[in-house]
């Protein structure tokens, strides 16, 4: 469908006053085809589906009615047109006046919420704050430990059960049941430390504060983690030649890692910083969508604890505390956008592209994280969701091209 006439009345920050006028042909052609829709559905005596005449079909449906509808298809169709033609990008639209005589073109005037034009402050002189954390003895031995857990076997020992044990249980009722007492409730602890295999005790079952009944427990049997020697054939286990390598590899794993680590927080940090200087006007449907979608994760998070969204509401109104969460709510919203609008415009700025060679290399990444292929993930992943990774891709690459122009590494 095509616009006659399609022009901005007038324009103030991210509002936009649009008039659009649509050729008389197209509200006859438009009738016409809202009227065959009737004939096809309404039941009138005497007639077969469609068969009606159209001035029957106007008196069954009502005229007023046919007009909404016509009216409606219209906008539908010639608004989207006369925004791209106006070069608008809108977030929200409200019809302020509409006219539609047959025999004219129809006419009407949207007030338009425009997709917002954000000025990025002079980033560029920026300072930011942090260092890259040493890796000291204590953190690389630590790391040692952890990977020799990971290849340790869990084995049964003749001593009294020590804090890190791992505990099978036989309950009176015939039960037997594994307990990792590091992560064991404190009561449970404290009815088996030092405690041996073979021995009876009793175990207190609490509701809360509350001892509910103990129940008369058996252990049958303590295992422990046997850690494998550190040394050469360790080394050769984990993949490495020998133990001085494994050291080594270990210790650069660890330097990555921490620069990887202060390189984001310095990330964020620069991002924080022009998305509160960014000069913006957030249109009221934007921040109001993005609440929203605040309010179905929150919801979804809930449901995952088996709380009602609005139980939860309701326990916050009893404690005078909805007002402080609807105004969190509304700043978590504003940060959002803001930093969103903020990467939108660093991309623009810096003339940000995203190589298919790195595309694919990110698929592949995030392939290797869910245990897939990339064509699988592709395939089982929605267009929409694709072109929303793609698009963070390219922005995570812009916020990394200024924050080396911050830090001086590019020129």
């Amino acid at each position: 469908m095509r616009c006659d006439v399609a022009e901005i009345l007038e324009r103030e920050g991210y509002r936009v006053k649009v008039k659009v006028e649509v050729p008389a042909s197209e509200v006859e052609k438009t009738y016409q085809h809202v009227l065959n829709d009737y004939a096809g559905q309404v039941k009138v005596a005497g007639f077969r589906p469609g068969k009606a005449p159209a001035k029957v079909i106007e008196a069954k449906v009502g005229r007023e009615a046919l007009l909404g509808d016509v009216k409606e298809h219209l906008r539908d169709q010639s608004f989207p047109k006369a925004a791209q033609e106006l070069k608008l990008l809108p977030v929200a639209a409200r019809v302020l006046e509409e006219n539609l005589t047959f025999g004219q073109p129809f006419t009407y005037t949207v007030e338009v919420e425009n997709y917002p034009e954000a000025k990025l402050p002079d980033w560029e002189g920026y300072t930011l704050e942090g260092e890259t954390p040493e890796v000291t003895d204590e953190v690389f031995n630590q790391a040692i430990e952890d990977l020799r857990a990971r290849y340790g076997e869990m084995v049964p020992v003749e001593r009294e059960i020590g804090e890190k044990d791992q505990v099978f249980i036989e309950t009176d009722d015939g039960g037997r049941f594994p307990v990792n007492m590091e992560n064991a409730q404190p009561h449970v602890r404290e009815a088996l430390l030092g405690k041996k295999a073979g021995e009876d005790t009793v175990v207190p079952l609490k509701d809360g504060d509350t001892v509910i009944r103990e129940i008369p427990t058996k252990i049958l049997e303590v295992k422990s983690l046997q850690l494998p020697e550190l040394d050469d054939e360790f080394a050769k286990t984990v993949g490495e030649d020998d133990l001085a390598t494994l050291n080594t590899k270990v210790r650069q794993s660890l330097e990555a890692q921490f620069e990887g680590q202060a390189r984001n927080a310095k990330a964020n940090q620069l991002l924080d910083k022009i998305a509160d200087a960014l000069e913006v006007e957030i249109p009221p449907s934007m921040q109001a969508s993005e609440e929203r979608s605040l309010l179905e994760s929150l919801a979804e998070d809930l449901k995952g604890q088996k709380i009602e969204f609005n139980s939860y509401i309701e326990d916050l109104e009893k404690q005078g505390k909805l007002e402080e969460f609807k105004g969190n709510l509304s700043e978590s919203a504003t940060k959002r956008i803001r930093r969103s609008l903020a990467l939108e415009a660093l991309a623009e700025q810096l003339g940000t592209e995203l190589t298919e060679e790195e595309w694919n290399a990110y698929l592949a990444d995030l392939a290797r994280q869910y245990r897939t292929t990339p064509a699988r993930l592709q395939s089982e992943l929605e267009k929409g969701t694709l072109d929303r990774l793609r698009t963070q891709r390219l922005y995570d690459k812009a916020l990394g091209q200024a924050l080396d122009k911050v830090e001086g590494r590019s020129s």
